[in-house]
């Protein structure tokens, strides 16, 4: 903090004192706003694994129902994984995937929304980042070489900085 202002500069860490001890960051003081964010993940597989999952033939089951549940509840449980984030009444929260045939690759992409005092960003990376994670899982017995890549924030609304749109992603969005 600037001891004169008593506000946060751009080149200070907000989760630490002027001790440098870590912290929650108080957001008591801040107004509810609608907030968005939406981050996207890749999982490259083999054609064998990626014809699977498509036709719903993994041995474990509904690979992709599995992996959006489990992205769901990670959105919900951030506040558990990470430790100086809010806990937060999350009040949406969609992931979806599509299919990248050429490359053999399913993208992911997670929607978290809340009306409240903080942003989702970390809500939404964590649920693309799990939704890959159960991907792997469910499918490794078939292929152990998938990379889980290009997890990134894509686009957050709401909040005192506004709007973020990551530009010129490989993917169009």
């Amino acid at each position: 903090m600037n001891s004169k202002s008593g506000k946060e500069t751009a080149r200070q860490f907000s989760h630490f004192d002027d001790a440098g001890n870590a912290r929650m960051v108080d957001v008591s003081k801040k107004q509810d706003t609608v907030r968005e964010a939406t981050a996207a993940g890749e999982v490259e597989m083999s054609a064998e694994c990626f014809q699977l999952v498509r036709q719903g033939q993994i041995a474990k089951g509904d690979v992709l129902g599995v992996a959006r549940i489990a992205g769901i509840m990670a959105a919900k449980k951030v506040d558990d994984l990470i430790p100086l984030t809010h806990p937060l009444p999350i009040s949406k929260a969609e992931i979806d995937f599509t299919f990248q045939p050429t490359a053999n690759i399913i993208e992911i992409k997670a929607t978290v929304g809340i009306t409240g005092k903080t942003g989702v960003e970390m809500e939404a990376l964590s649920a693309v980042s799990i939704a890959a994670l159960t991907i792997y899982d469910m499918c490794k017995s078939v292929d152990k070489s998938m990379r889980i890549s290009n997890v990134r924030l894509l686009v957050k609304s709401g909040g005192k900085s506004g709007t973020f749109v990551r530009l010129n992603d490989k993917r169009g969005y």
